[in-house]
């Protein structure tokens, strides 16, 4: 379904999906059947392919022996190698409508809210709502100030700048957050210059769903969907020309529903030997 959906969203900026496994074509002919996958998935069996662009997982064995480092590479339409996006680990990947976010953030949110905030307009996004554990996703915060107004940015010598601070459950990783380039503002009054947002802009964070221990692998292959929620808040103390606020703290929470993995096997006759 991820990738059903990400298909959609990739096509509509004219970016074409496909996918290398070192499986057998029968292999992923049953796979791509069953998931009702449209786009093209190369079996890449001697892994010739995943060596030629330098992601062979040289450290695999058992079931894994063969493949690469799972992730993303961006082709233009030229051919050319635009970006990747990989992790260390075989477990976490990239959701591709992570991956689509980073490249178009336009098309960023698979789920949006707006939230109450004094100062300013606060709408959370992210980038999925269904995951599975190994899942890196991203969640944004994309706010909106009046004219006139503005926040001061991380990094600021004596002045409160925004943040934005999740307060995760204990399996959930956080990635830095990302906050966007600032602007330079001269105060008047105080003969000072400042680094600013004004206007739109977008915080964004990546968290993981990891497989902390061997467990939490069997679990995720038995267990039935849940919800788990990542809550937070974000602090800014918004100013104009003439006043500075009350710094302020507004509570921000995204929901994710974890789905189980995968159990179906291929027949019996098309398995690896």
């Amino acid at each position: 379904m991820q990738l059903q959906n990400a298909k959609q969203r990739f096509e509509a900026k004219g970016v074409k999906l496909a996918a290398i496994s070192y499986d057998s074509p029968m292999i992923l002919k049953d796979f791509a059947d069953r998931h009702r996958i449209e786009f093209p998935l190369l079996a890449d069996q001697d892994s010739k392919v995943i060596r030629s662009f330098h992601v062979f997982n040289a450290q695999a064995d058992g079931m894994t022996k063969g493949m690469a480092h799972p992730g993303f590479v961006y082709i233009d339409a030229q051919g050319i190698i635009r970006e990747t996006y990989f992790e260390a680990k075989y477990t976490d990947r990239f959701t591709p409508n992570n991956v689509m976010g980073k490249l178009f953030p336009e098309l960023a949110a698979d789920v949006r809210e707006n939230i109450e905030a004094p100062h300013l307009q606060l709408t959370l996004t992210q980038s999925d709502r269904t995951v599975v554990s190994g899942n890196r996703i991203t969640l944004a915060a994309e706010i909106e100030l009046p004219p006139g107004v503005h926040v001061y940015s991380p990094g600021v010598a004596g002045y409160k700048p925004i943040q934005l601070v999740l307060h995760p459950s204990g399996k959930i990783q956080l990635s830095p957050v990302n906050y966007p380039s600032s602007k330079v503002l001269y105060l008047e009054a105080i003969k000072e210059q400042v680094p600013v947002f004004e206007g739109k802009f977008r915080i964004t964070q990546d968290v993981t769903l990891p497989f902390s221990k061997a467990g939490d692998g069997f679990r995720a292959v038995f267990s039935a969907d849940k919800k788990i929620s990542i809550t937070g808040e974000l602090l800014y103390q918004a100013c104009d020309d003439t006043t500075c606020y009350r710094p302020t703290s507004v509570p921000v929470k995204w929901e994710l529903t974890v789905r189980p993995l995968d159990l179906h096997r291929s027949p019996e006759s098309i398995r690896h030997k």
